[in-house]
């Protein structure tokens, strides 16, 4: 193995934990050994039970999630743990090459997105990039921005949800009853 000298820009007070979320073991261990040999400490999920129980029990400070997975898709799961935790990048790691994967992962939260088979070189600079917007973005922002408004609108079933104006348009799923809504445009 490789020995690296321990990564000393922004990046490394930000991440340290790495959650991967990737059903092919072979893929997993790769991705695994190469973010291990950059001094991150990585926790691997084979399917959306696990990522949900790990990113509950020990919340990481990224995820890398494969879109096509046992169960529930890499879509779902990124959706439900943007909806608990939005500040957690999460950079989505697929095979799958059409823009109408990409413009839903967007969509659910995802902060980048990377095909497979993807140039090791590039998925540590892409984790450096993300982390380092993501943390520009909730920590350099105007005062005024942090205390957004926020709106408030009920689902079919009588849930009242409140969620930040900048949701407005995007799809959430009710946490009571699991059905699609559309955050809306006007109060």
């Amino acid at each position: 193995m490789a020995t690296h000298e321990p990564r000393l820009d922004m990046t490394s007070s930000i991440v340290n934990h790495i959650l991967v979320v990737e059903d092919d073991p072979d893929t997993a261990f790769f991705i695994k050994t190469l973010l291990e040999e950059h001094h991150y400490h990585v926790t691997l999920a084979k399917d959306g039970g696990q990522a949900h129980s790990s990113f509950s029990m020990h919340k990481p400070d990224f995820v890398i999630l494969d879109l096509i997975m046992p169960q529930e898709s890499g879509f779902e799961i990124c959706e439900h743990m943007k909806q608990r935790e939005g500040d957690v990048p999460i950079l989505i790691l697929t095979a799958i090459d059409l823009p109408e994967s990409r413009e839903l992962a967007a969509r659910v939260g995802a902060n980048g997105y990377l095909l497979k088979p993807f140039d090791p070189d590039e998925l540590l600079e892409l984790i450096r990039e993300i982390a380092d917007d993501a943390w520009e973005e909730g920590h350099l922002t105007d005062h005024r921005e942090q205390q957004e408004e926020r709106i408030q609108f009920s689902c079919g079933c009588g849930k009242k949800l409140k969620v930040r104006s900048k949701h407005r348009g995007r799809t959430m799923t009710c946490p009571a009853c699991n059905d699609a809504l559309i955050v809306p445009l006007h109060d």
